[in-house]
């Protein structure tokens, strides 16, 4: 009886093992604050790191390797009062790329405009129908995006999912009235239009073909197909170039460059001339500020 117990117990461990999906650091810089007493935000680190890593997000099986591993950057900015933060928050996520020991950033985003109410040992709780409080709701909306641009670098248009319950969470938390949630012209890098961007608009949406081609089919096989590889990814990048041309600045197609585009310039340098030529021509017009960077591909 006691042996059955304890095979239970390990597979019950197992299991659990299996469903997590995802391994963020959490990381809370409160130099800008002021605050003395730092305890709290040890005690934050470690509540917003339990939700984002100690749930279970998808109905898939994930082994401890395969957790898609992020860092979750928070400068707090202010303290107005005890127990209101105001704070910008980075959110970056990478990916394996197959056969290698390379990890290649997929998502790289600045969310500058986040204010939260945090009490010391306070539980999160997350409902992908209803407002909470505006905790759970940017890191569940943040888990999700996620999970949603990782599956689909594996499969086109695999993160349908967990892009529609990020939609629900930005429609539940326009009611909070908190900065972010809500369509603003003067906030175009906000949680709004990124997911906008990636499950509403059919412009944007177009580039979530791009990170398949860039990642599935460009650099996962880039050492055994080459050719083929640096072909994909000059595809990737004249599909996020066509969505710039129909709508500038568009804040998926910064999203995209922002995580892709010092990569592009190093992994582009074994293509060939003519791929190479494309691309640049290309990569001018989407991201002109990394003009220099992206010249350098033609001198290789």
């Amino acid at each position: 009886m006691k042996k059955w117990i304890i095979s239970f117990l390990l597979l019950t461990v197992a299991e659990v093992c299996l469903s997590q999906e995802l391994n963020f650091t959490v990381i809370i810089n409160s130099d800008r604050a002021r605050i003395q007493n730092t305890d709290v935000f040890n005690q934050m680190k470690s509540s917003f790191e339990q939700f984002l890593n100690g749930r279970s997000w998808t109905s898939d099986e994930f082994r401890p390797e395969e957790r898609i591993k992020g860092n979750l950057l928070i400068t707090i900015n202010e303290v107005p009062q005890v127990g209101t933060y105001s704070a910008t928050v980075q959110v970056q996520v990478v990916r394996p790329i197959y056969g290698t020991n390379y990890e290649s950033l997929i998502f790289n985003f600045a969310d500058r405009n986040w204010s939260f109410d945090y009490i010391e040992s306070q539980p999160l709780e997350f409902n992908r129908f209803s407002f909470l409080n505006n905790i759970s709701s940017l890191l569940a909306f943040y888990a999700n995006i996620t999970l949603g641009l990782d599956y689909d670098t594996f499969q086109e248009n695999g993160g349908d999912e967990f892009f529609a319950i990020a939609n629900d969470i930005v429609n539940n938390a326009q009611q909070s009235g908190r900065a972010g949630w809500t369509q603003s012209s003067s906030d175009q890098r906000s949680r709004y239009w990124l997911i906008n961007n990636i499950y509403t608009s059919s412009v944007f949406s177009a580039i979530r073909e791009a990170y398949y081609l860039y990642h599935r089919q460009g650099l996962d096989i880039l050492q055994v197909q080459p050719e083929k590889a640096y072909e994909n990814i000059v595809k990737a990048i004249r599909i996020v170039s066509e969505a710039n041309d129909a709508q500038p600045n568009g804040i998926l197609t910064i999203t995209f460059m922002d995580a892709k585009g010092e990569e592009i310039s190093k992994i582009l340098k074994g293509a060939p001339l003519e791929l190479r030529t494309e691309a640049v021509e290309l990569l001018l017009k989407v991201d002109p500020n990394n003009a220099r960077m992206y010249n350098e591909l033609l001198r290789s």
